[in-house]
């Protein structure tokens, strides 16, 4: 199963970047997760509403071949690590070729990006900077696939 993360932004940090590469090199067979950011800048002029419906309609054009959409939210479902891995467990049993995982802007995601997900969630009640969350994200979907095969990561 393919997943992509489409991310609003362009992550800049060296340190999140590498963090990145490293869980991106230990996830093998089986999935292939590929980063996607939207570089775009919001102008100062723009009201938050305005801000936060144009990146929605540059994340609908991109969002037009996936089978699964998963919105990531503040308001959504939080789950455990291992819930988190049954989610990706059940689309694969599903036959999803490729499921999508949106990242907003430094505003969220606009409510129409939210109502066309398949799935809503949040990955804590806390708020991260979305360099943070792609970040962490990687993470969680090495951690679920380790619990997929066994191997020890997950304690």
């Amino acid at each position: 199963m393919r997943i992509t993360i489409l991310s609003v932004g362009k992550v800049r940090q060296e340190f999140v970047l590498s963090g990145e590469r490293e869980y991106l090199q230990r996830i093998t067979s089986g999935l292939k997760v590929e980063l996607l950011e939207l570089g775009l800048d919001s102008p100062d002029s723009l009201s938050i509403d305005e801000t936060r419906e144009r990146e929605a309609t540059s994340i609908q054009r991109k969002t037009t071949n996936f089978d699964y959409l998963i919105a990531l939210d503040e308001r959504g479902k939080q789950v455990s690590s291992e819930a988190f891995k049954s989610v990706l467990e059940a689309r694969m049993n599903a036959g999803s070729k490729h499921v999508c995982f949106l990242i907003g802007g430094a505003y969220g995601l606009a409510e129409r990006i939210r109502q066309s997900a398949s799935y809503v969630l949040s990955l804590s009640a806390l708020t991260f900077p979305h360099q943070l969350t792609r970040l962490i994200l990687v993470e969680q979907i090495y951690r679920a696939q380790t619990m997929m095969k066994g191997v020890g990561y997950h304690k």
